[in-house]
């Protein structure tokens, strides 16, 4: 029996989304900035998907850029927009626990003379708005601030830290690749300037994501070479890929209250089926504040490695945390950030549940870690 716990990491293409898909792949291939019937076809098509996506999170369709991915709108979102701010603006914001899409744009942005703050955060993975208040300085442009963490789940408090960038006229970006789908979002009423989304985080197909850019701001695009997505990212259209997103998109609108009480159920059910089993366990993040599909677990005494192999030979995937780090299996930034003991730090697993997923799945998946843990121990 082989059980998927690892949906932080990527979701299963739901049917209803590849049956969207099919036609894009079969019969309708035209290129969507030609004239012509067929071109004209496709360009619909992408209209539709953004109109989807835009009402997922209560945007207006002219503000969803497409993308091939939420790294790339992360890239988009921080270098076009400090590329395009005045030569006195140099400075902006994030924290030490955000996905390596944000990070990685933040050193390339320094080589460049931009000046970043990387903000701690405290042993649950939150960021305190008092270090956010202190950080702000008359040349900051941009804080950026991940939603919901890819690797512990805690969650940020974007509606404050976004009132707070106001406050100052400084551009707010957050990262909602994680969240999406799950927790409420709605950018007509929080105070957000930009937000980055991923298709194959809600059932949708891998290759297509978006980027939210509110009315005024601006920003320099990172791809040229056409006029595509309002001169925002150059090239031909991944159709087929932001047509499935268009469709899962609509799917999280109709279903994200039932599947995130489904999550809910399998998450409780996993955390206390696994504390049941008097294992040696320490749950890592915010235990209450956080995504209702993540939960982060040492299991003290046992190296990552060595348990993450074992559960594959179990039939159990799981990860050490951010799909995009994976097979390093150094220790998690994230972690090392909440400055939480080696003991700790080295034993972490991250086990991610999906609207797939089932309770008898969790009570078996349990039940075989307690075989695995308890025969390392041995």
């Amino acid at each position: 029996m082989l059980i998927y716990l690892d949906n932080a990491a990527t979701t299963p293409l739901d049917q209803t989304v590849r049956d969207a898909m099919l036609p894009y792949l079969e019969g309708s291939y035209g290129n969507p900035s030609s004239i012509h019937a067929f071109g004209r076809q496709t360009r619909a098509a992408i209209d539709h998907a953004r109109s989807q996506v835009a009402d997922a999170i209560g945007a207006n369709p002219s503000q969803i850029v497409f993308t091939s991915g939420g790294t790339e709108a992360d890239n988009l979102a921080l270098i076009g927009v400090m590329h395009a701010q005045p030569v006195e603006k140099k400075h902006l914001i994030t924290s030490q626990v955000e996905h390596h899409a944000i990070l990685d744009a933040c050193k390339y942005l320094e080589r460049f003379g931009y000046e970043v703050t990387y903000l701690p955060v405290n042993q649950q993975g939150l960021v305190q708005l008092e270090d956010i208040r202190a950080a702000i300085r008359p040349d900051t442009a941009l804080i950026s601030i991940l939603h919901g963490n890819n690797e512990i789940g805690t969650i940020q408090p974007i509606e404050q830290i976004g009132h707070l960038a106001h406050e100052h006229s400084i551009l707010f970006h957050v990262d909602a690749v994680q969240s999406f789908g799950l927790e409420p979002f709605d950018v007509s009423a929080l105070p957000v300037d930009l937000v980055t989304l991923s298709s194959h985080k809600i059932y949708g197909p891998k290759g297509a994501g978006a980027l939210y850019i509110r009315d005024s701001v601006k920003l320099l695009p990172r791809a040229l070479g056409g006029a595509q997505e309002r001169r925002k990212r150059a090239g031909t259209e991944n159709i087929l890929g932001i047509v499935g997103f268009g469709k899962a998109a609509e799917l999280v609108g109709k279903h994200h209250i039932a599947r995130r009480e489904h999550l809910v159920q399998l998450k409780q059910t996993f955390i206390e089926d696994l504390r049941s089993r008097s294992l040696d366990i320490v749950i890592n993040g915010h235990v209450d504040n956080s995504l209702a599909h993540i939960v982060n677990i040492s299991f003290l005494g046992i190296d990552t490695e060595t348990l993450l192999i074992q559960l594959d030979m179990e039939g159990i995937a799981a990860s050490s945390g951010s799909a995009c780090t994976s097979g390093t299996l150094s220790v998690s930034h994230v972690l090392k950030a909440m400055h939480l003991p080696d003991s700790v730090t080295n034993s972490a697993i991250r086990f991610s549940f999906g609207k797939d997923n089932t309770v008898e799945e969790i009570k078996a998946a349990t039940e075989k870690i307690e075989k695995v843990v308890r025969r390392l121990y041995r």
